[in-house]
């Protein structure tokens, strides 16, 4: 068996046609007779030809690929949204790089440098932030970037966010018309927009009700961190009534402490509500009362600001948030007429 590559010449050869013909068959979006790719498809099959895209993307200028940067899987709400945003990309003839980051700036500088190299044709950051200076550097390449699911206080980087601010304010009317009085909250990361602004929603929203938090710490996003917050918050005498938890993936963790650890009744004792509406809160497990991250929206927003860079040469910086709903299920008492944003 020969392990020379199969060349576009030899493909033109045994399908009569030329060799820009069997180019314009492989380049998406080539005006092309059907059956001209008919001929060329079925001489590339039978020779075992596939085009070479690195080489191709040399002449193009165009890689057809984009960088994505993440931080970390272990929320539930990644993997979904990732497999969204590739769906979503591959549908316009796009594919993704994955690189795997700590959550630090040196780290992150590091490896989005790296992912520079790859001739990138844009950048998608999942709550992920980025230096000043790489941002110049990726505004000096020419390489739009899109932060999903994180701001930043930069005029050159396109951000997609569910708005965080809202829902957090939404939460804090949802608990305090439950009639609950002792509120708490274990908060996103201090670090990340997402976890500072739920934070400052649902602060305004108890003020606006007449009430403030009983206890707050930071998360970290962590379900260990999480765990351990509400072994202390809830170990007191004069323990909370309700509590929201800056993310589902450690709400979970929270419920589980309460329930298993505590014997505490949830939501007799104690009101849960999350945020993100990952799968996993919908089960009978959980039944987590949770503010919903309008995830297919927040996809398409983000594919279709990087894309407008990318194909339409947009220069239009886009700052864009997206309101979602409160998903009521069984973890939190419901208010006596309370309207069901699902429906």
């Amino acid at each position: 068996m020969s392990s020379e590559k199969v060349t576009s010449i030899e493909v033109a050869k045994k399908a009569g046609v030329s060799q820009s013909a069997v180019s314009r068959v492989f380049t998406p979006g080539a005006s092309v007779s059907p059956k001209m790719a008919e001929k060329v498809l079925k001489a590339a099959e039978e020779l075992g030809y596939r085009p070479n895209v690195l080489a191709r993307s040399l002449i193009t200028g165009r890689s057809r690929i984009i960088g994505l940067v993440v931080a970390y899987l272990e929320n539930q709400f990644y993997p979904d949204a990732l497999e969204k945003l590739s769906n979503a990309l591959q549908a316009h003839g796009y594919h993704i790089l994955v690189f795997m980051v700590s959550n630090d700036e040196d780290n992150i500088d590091k490896v989005m440098g790296e992912l520079l190299d790859y001739q990138v044709d844009g950048i998608i950051t999942a709550s992920v932030g980025m230096s000043n200076a790489l941002a110049a550097r990726c505004a000096a390449a020419g390489v739009p970037v899109v932060l999903f699911n994180r701001g930043q206080d930069d005029e050159r980087l396109n951000q997609v966010t569910s708005d965080n601010f809202e829902g957090g304010r939404k939460i804090a009317e949802f608990l305090a018309a439950g009639g609950h009085k002792r509120i708490a909250h274990v908060a996103g990361w201090s670090g990340s927009s997402t976890g500072r602004d739920r934070e400052a929603g649902f602060r305004a929203g108890l003020k606006e009700a007449g009430l403030d938090l009983v206890a707050c710490t930071d998360g970290m996003y962590k379900r260990e961190t999480a765990a351990a917050a509400a072994r202390e918050m809830f170990s007191v005498k004069d323990r909370p009534d309700a509590v929201f938890v800056g993310n589902d993936h450690m709400a979970f963790a929270v419920m589980d402490v309460l329930r298993f650890e505590l014997k505490l009744s949830v939501p007799g004792d104690v009101s849960v509500v999350g945020y993100d509406d990952v799968p996993l809160a919908a089960w009978p497990s959980y039944d987590l009362t949770t503010l919903r991250q309008p995830s297919n929206r927040m996809v398409e927003a983000t594919v279709s600001t990087l894309l407008g860079w990318i194909e339409e040469g947009s220069q239009d910086v886009q700052k864009i948030k997206i309101d979602g709903p409160l998903m009521i299920r069984g973890s939190a008492r419901i208010p006596e007429g309370w309207p069901d944003e699902r429906l």
